[in-house]
Formats: structure tokens, sequence, C-alpha cells
């Protein structure tokens, strides 16, 4: 069916009747090809491999996600993205031998509601119209498109009936597709890979293998000569009795952001509170203010939609419960319950979240499951990023190889690098840890600290003077350096944590472990941390009038009260210690 469309006037509305019978001529045509697949040419799906992932980039095509459209029709393109979010993860990374034909439909399969696809927009006889799965043409305009700069063979391609502004059919190099019948297919002499990308602005294909000098016979199986012209949308065509029609008024307000927090971080909280809107999804662990939990107690009014992790949270408290404080396994642990929270949220993340804003340590597992992909995002950073994480511990390690838990757990190369990748890809970096910003100094946003009230205590005077070394004596909080540093002071060290590098480490000290009086008993704070990532001791102390010293990598520079330190020079740690002592 044509559809004329002239500045509003000579529209052709669909009926029920000619849909009908489109779906029947469809489900023949699919029938067809199901019997030319078994008795024709065989096409099978290409699974992912590595052998050609360093061989050079050959082809490769880009094109916006976002283009200009009626307000109306946003709901579509958010549909579009989604269903390309699910089919680049059937291509991506996959690799063709030589010779092989590489068919759409084989590796992106069916398009259903159960795969989670979605409605969004399709061209189909003049108007773009809703259709689970609509909108994958983006995805095979570019492969062709790639295929065309690559010479490879073209084995079967289907222009569309229609040109649409700014997309590839003006040039020509468009594929169109339709399950099952309608494919897009091509080979080449030589091996080669398909990688997708899909950001929060771009979708992008490139091709690696051999390039091809010569251009290869483009076997064009039903190419029909595309009509140029306007086109109808039944998202804003103003045809209400149309059965196609879709205007809800929701529509024109859609798209919302999603919050995907874990342990409760009060700056995040705030920011949260600020940012958020009535029609916002909060994803968490558990609704701690319910249940009396303090480490999970965001703020959960004012959303649209509240969604809890009850079951893996409460996996996760029973196996922590069963692990020692520190340690490798304790780290393998908190990773696999990472992951596993981080695909429970994915699985209720629903199309319409155009923009997330997720709590670091989900962020390399959401970003490896493509559930990032065709959004943009922002994180909330509270720790180093793992790369840099591991060096501080190497550099550490070097400084005191002795040390049992400076080099006692490495993460996984593959999580460095998701976590890395996702990184580069956020729109914004939150923290308030000081030295995180300055890893990010074209995209952080540093939030306050918030500091707390001061408290109420009795000091307790003593002879000598008291210096607390507010943390456990691990290497990366810099025992080693603090023991060093204050080697042949008269004073009185108390510590609040247990000696996990020695029991005997501090053996000629006079020292302590500390309970809760600590504050009172305290003339001096210092924590000379290679790694420090929750300062709030710190804070106590400064709102009480305490001193402290702290290396940088506390993330508290310019925090009233505190003296910033480099971590791992001991000399001006001894020296900055005896100038407040004296």
């Amino acid at each position: 069916m044509s559809i004329s469309h002239d500045g509003g006037e000579n529209q052709t509305k669909q009926s029920p009747r000619e849909a009908l019978l489109f779906r029947f001529k469809s489900f023949l045509l699919q029938i067809q090809r199901r019997f030319n697949n078994a008795t024709g040419q065989k096409v099978r799906k290409h699974p992912p491999g590595g052998e050609l992932v360093e061989r050079p980039i050959i082809a490769e095509s880009k094109t916006l996600l976002w283009t200009e459209t009626e307000p109306e029709e946003k709901f579509l393109v958010a549909g579009k993205i989604q269903n390309l979010r699910l089919a680049v993860s059937e291509i991506d990374g996959v690799e063709i031998p030589a010779g092989e034909v590489f068919s759409f439909w084989k590796n992106v399969g069916r398009t259903t509601r159960g795969r989670g696809f979605v409605p969004g927009r399709e061209l189909r006889e003049g108007c773009i119209i809703p259709n689970i799965g609509g909108g994958l043409c983006q995805l095979s305009n570019a492969l062709y498109d790639a295929a065309l700069k690559a010479n490879f063979e073209i084995v079967e391609r289907h222009a569309h009936t229609r040109v649409i502004a700014g997309s590839l059919a003006e040039q020509g190099r468009d594929a169109t597709v339709f399950w099952n019948y309608v494919d897009l297919r091509f080979r080449s002499p030589g091996a080669f890979r398909i990688e997708t990308d899909l950001t929060g602005e771009h979708l992008a294909v490139k091709f690696r293998g051999t390039r091809i000098l010569t251009p290869a016979l483009h076997q064009i199986t039903r190419a029909i000569a595309a009509k140029n012209g306007d086109t109808n949308s039944c998202a804003s065509c103003g045809m209400d009795d149309c059965f196609r029609s879709v205007m809800p008024a929701a529509n024109l307000d859609f798209g919302k952001t999603a919050f995907l927090v874990d342990e409760f971080v009060p700056e995040f909280d705030e920011h949260i509170r600020s940012t958020r809107t009535a029609k916002d999804d909060l994803f968490l662990p558990l609704d701690g203010k319910r249940y009396g939990k303090a480490n999970y107690a965001w703020t959960t009014g004012g959303f649209g939609r509240v969604s809890q992790s009850s079951y893996v949270t409460a996996v996760r408290s029973f196996r922590s419960r069963r692990l020692a404080a520190q340690g490798a396994a304790r780290q393998k642990n908190l990773l696999a319950m990472y992951e596993r929270l981080a695909a429970s949220y994915a699985r209720n993340l629903c199309f319409d979240v155009l923009h997330v804003v997720v709590q670091q340590n989900l962020l390399p597992f959401l970003w490896r499951s493509g559930q990032l992909r065709g959004r943009t995002f922002d994180v909330l950073m509270t720790a180093l990023p793992i790369k840099e994480l591991q060096s501080r511990l190497d550099a550490a390690h070097q400084l005191n190889p002795q040390s049992k838990t400076l080099g006692d757990f490495r993460a996984d190369p593959k999580l460095i690098s998701d976590e890395s990748e996702a990184l580069l890809r956020a729109r914004r970096i939150i923290t308030s840890h000081t030295g995180i910003a300055s890893l990010f100094p074209d995209k952080a946003e540093v939030l306050p600290w918030l500091m707390p009230v001061a408290e109420q205590f009795e000091k307790q005077k003593g002879g000598k003077p008291v210096i607390v070394f507010p943390a456990s004596t691990v290497g990366r909080k810099g025992c080693y350096e603090l023991r060093e540093a204050i080697r042949g002071m008269d004073v009185r060290l108390i510590t609040l944590g247990p000696y996990i590098e020695d029991a005997y480490f501090w053996q000629g000290f006079d020292v302590s472990r500390g309970g809760d009086d600590w504050l009172a008993l305290a003339d001096l704070i210092v924590l000379p941390a290679f790694v420090e990532h929750r300062p709030r001791r710190l804070f106590r102390a400064a709102a009480a009038g305490i001193r402290v010293i702290a290396s940088s990598a506390c993330g508290v520079e310019n925090v009233s009260g505190i003296t910033t330190i480099t971590a791992g020079d001991g000399d001006s740690l001894r020296r900055e210690i005896e100038t407040v002592l004296s």
C-alpha cells in the first residue's frame, strides 16, 4: 500500500483488513524462506571469536541514534534503541570464516517480546509504525554500508520502498530486513570480524580482516527502487480513527532516569534527592529505612518506581558473615555478589530509561551485559578505578615487600577492562573524594563531604601524646610508614582495628587497641594510607577539633583541620607529626 503525504493532506489511513492481508502474505513468504534455507544455500549462526581481534579495521559505518523527530515519536526511537541494544549483542565480536555467508537473521534471531524486544520505529508501506523489533534496519543499513566499503560480495540485499531524510537510503546504501524472508547476506574471500558499538549518541559497525582491493560482484536479489517523499508516523500523523494511531499524552514526556545504588552514601543520597524527578526509578538492595538497615538507608520517597533486590541481598549477607574481614576470598565474594545484584537490576531496567546513574561497584557488570549501550550514564564513585587501585597497591608493595596484604588479591583483567571502558564512556563522574576526582579532570562533579556534628565528650588527660591510627594494621592504610615515622618518639599509639599484617607488628611500641573512647584520648589522628575510600573517622576527629594528618589518597583535600601529605613519604610524615606534637 502506498501512502502519500503532502503538508498534512492526501493522507491515507491503514485499515485492519490491509494489515491482516500483509500479515498473511508475510506468513507465506516466511514459509517459503524456511523451505529455501532447508534446500538451498546453507547459512549458519556465527559465534563470537578472538582470533581476528588484532586485525586492522577495513571498513566502518557510524550513524546517529537520535535524529530530529517529533516529540510524540520519542518513545518509538527509544524502542528502536532497545531493539538495537539486544541485536548488537548477538553480532558484536562474531567472526566469519573465509567464503562463508553472514546472515542478519541467522545471527540476530526472531524479535519477540519474550526476548526483550519492544515496539520500535518501522517503515512499512510509507508509514512509520510501531512494531515489535522495529528499528533494526539502522543496524542492517550500517552492516550493508560497511560491507560495500569493504568490497564484500553482497549475496542478498533489499532496498527500502521509501527514503527517510538523513538515512543511508538517501545514498542508496540501505538494506531493509523483515523476519525472516527479507534478509541481508554477504561474504568475503577472507575471514572477517564484526564489531558493534552503541553509545548514547551513535551506532557504529566495524569490520576487521584483510582488505579486498577489487570490488566484489553485488548480487542484489530484490532491489526495489526507493521513492522520495515524506512519511506518515502513527505517533504524530493526527489520524485518530486509524487503528494504528498511538498518541497518548504520556509520549510527550517520555523517558526517565534510573538510579542504581548499593551501599548507602550520604553525599550520593543528597545528590539523588536534588536531581531525581517524580517519574524516575530507584533500584536498591533493600529499603533500609523500612527494615532498619543503616547501610541501605536511601531516601525512597518521590520516585515513580522503587525496586528492591531482597533475595540477592539476603544471600550476600549470609555469605559475608562466613568470611574473614579481609583477604582474597572476601574480595572475590564481593565481586560475585556485585555481579548478581547488577543482573537483578538489569532484568527490571525498562526501555524507557534513557539515562542511568549507577554506583561504581555495579558499573563493569552492567557494561558487560550491554545494559548501558544506547544510554547516557553517570557514575557514583567512592573508590579508585580498579586499574588505578592495583597500580597503587603494586607501588606500595615495592616499598614494603614484606607485607602479606599488599599483594594478596588482583582482579580479573576482563573486569578491569570493562570498568575502564565504561568509565571512559561515562558522561559524568560524581564523587566527594578529591583523589578520585583528580583522575577525571574533564568530567568530575565534586560533591561536598557531609561533615558530622561535633561530638561532645570530656577530654581524657594523659602523660604521653596519643596518636590514633584509625584503621586496621594493613599495608594499604600506611601502617609501615607510620611505624617508621614514630619510631623513637615518646608517644602512645592507639589502633582501631585488628593486626592483620602480623600479630607482633607493633612490638616495641606503646600501643593498644582502641575502643569507643578513642576521640577523647586522641591528641593527633594519623592515616598515611595508599588507599582510603571511606575517611569518615577523619571527619569525626576534625569536627571535634582534633588535628588530623592524612595522605592525599584519602580524598580529603581542603577539608578544614586536615593536613595532607603524599602517601609513602615517610620523611614528610615524621616532620608533620613532630610539628603537631611540639
